[in-house]
């Protein structure tokens, strides 16, 4: 998977099923996508957050990629921005510090700060399933999707590979069973909680998740779903 900003909890339900996780960090940054950016709770509906990069080529992995000289001020717009959406939420005093501690990291690589963040949430939230970095796994990185995750697979001797219901319409069970490889889909239950007295607004950032909802309750959230 490639490392997203604060994810929704479907991602953190993949993590949670799996006994190893391999974030990207050797794959082309796309824009307009969850790397950098996210949705929070304010004042009833949603809106994004988002870590401003350094100008820099398009076609760069993510682990080549920077945050911008102003997030040194704009990581504390920020947080005052969470500060102010969430102080009243029941579980604020909790999450707070963890959320915190994440967007105050002192790192401008903009994969290393983002595998920070998920491993501070990964802790909190208390699932031991190992992260491995994918430019650290001996195969070959000029291959592309199908064959790129194949190649992992065989080199982690994953009998099983799942990927989020997304992927559906990108990989081939055939491909991978050839390989000796069983692939799933996870797709996420819907998941409904009280946000103070607003409607729901839900697949928000894991953030409103965690301001919302006690540790045991998110645990069992990350078991609502169906592998297909």
């Amino acid at each position: 998977m490639q490392p997203y900003l604060f994810p929704y909890i479907g991602y953190f339900q993949l993590m949670n099923a799996v006994d190893e996780f391999v974030v990207y960090d050797n794959i082309e940054f796309t824009k307009k996508g969850w790397i950098n950016r996210n949705r929070v709770l304010v004042n009833g509906n949603d809106a994004y957050i988002s870590f401003p990069l350094k100008k820099d080529s398009d076609y760069l992995d993510i682990r080549e990629r920077y945050l911008a000289e102003v997030w040194i001020t704009d990581r504390k717009k920020m947080l005052n921005r969470i500060h102010a959406s969430y102080s009243k939420s029941p579980y604020f005093t909790d999450v707070y510090p963890v959320i915190e501690k994440a967007i105050l990291f002192e790192e401008n690589n903009l994969f290393l700060f983002i595998l920070n963040s998920l491993n501070l949430v990964k802790d909190y939230l208390q699932i031991t399933t190992s992260l491995i970095t994918s430019s650290t796994i001996p195969v070959d990185h000029t291959l592309k999707a199908e064959k790129k995750v194949i190649e992992i697979c065989k080199d982690r001797k994953a009998e099983v590979y799942i990927n989020p219901i997304g992927g559906l319409g990108l990989y081939d069970k055939n491909e991978f069973k050839e390989s000796g490889i069983e692939l799933h889909f996870l797709k996420s239950d819907p998941i409904d909680y009280k946000q103070f007295e607003n409607d729901f607004v839900p697949w928000l950032s894991i953030i409103d998740v965690m301001m919302f909802n006690s540790r045991e309750q998110i645990k069992g959230y990350l078991n609502l779903y169906t592998l297909q």
